[in-house]
């Protein structure tokens, strides 16, 4: 008996109830006794009707950016065409300007010819915003020149380009091709490879 008193005594207590019901408890308790609580509506039933007019302007819009892109993706393929282009055209122009350049009688024919064509070139690169820019002796710029020699000098001062072998280019103020370029070392260096 004293047995029995002691296992009474010792069970644990029964856990209380949790204070917040939960959601089915809660239809339980909304529902009169005895009847069967009322399940929620299912999805398809609730319906939203849409903003027309949201859906619209937003449409409307994403046409408008689609158009955009396209003609800035479009004009942006004929820019680098272009740029390929008289990229590729560039040592023709380089080659004509050498062999003028290197004439012994500049009065002969066929000097002419080739300054006629030179020159005709020269004409449709400017139509199509290709320019080409002198470096002599202005101030290395790494943007718009590759430095291939340091020389020293007494008349430049150092930092400044001596001679241009390569001429450099740029189409619609961007650079085609950088201007090859020996800069000076100043008085008294001696000059290097760059």
């Amino acid at each position: 008996m004293a047995e029995e008193a002691i296992s009474e005594e010792v069970a644990p207590a029964a856990e209380p109830a949790s204070e917040t019901p939960t959601p089915e408890a809660a239809s339980e308790e909304a529902a009169p006794a005895g009847e069967a609580p009322t399940p929620p509506p299912p999805a398809e039933e609730i319906k939203v009707e849409p903003d027309w007019k949201d859906l619209y302007a937003r449409t409307l819009a994403d046409f408008d950016n689609y158009k955009k892109r396209a003609l800035r993706d479009r004009e942006d393929s004929y820019r680098y065409a272009e740029r390929d282009i008289l990229g590729d055209v560039l040592p023709a122009i380089d080659n004509l300007a050498l062999a003028i350049s290197k004439a012994v009688n500049p009065e002969d024919p066929f000097v002419k010819g080739v300054s006629l064509v030179y020159e005709s070139m020269l004409a449709a690169l400017k139509t199509h915003g290709a320019e080409p820019f002198d470096a002599v002796g202005l101030e290395l710029d790494t943007e718009k020149m590759d430095a291939i020699a340091t020389l020293p000098s007494d008349t430049v001062d150092e930092g400044k380009v001596v001679t241009e072998v390569k001429r450099g280019w740029t189409i619609k103020g961007k650079v085609l091709r950088p201007a090859q370029v020996v800069v000076s070392a100043g008085k008294g260096s001696h000059g290097t490879e760059a």
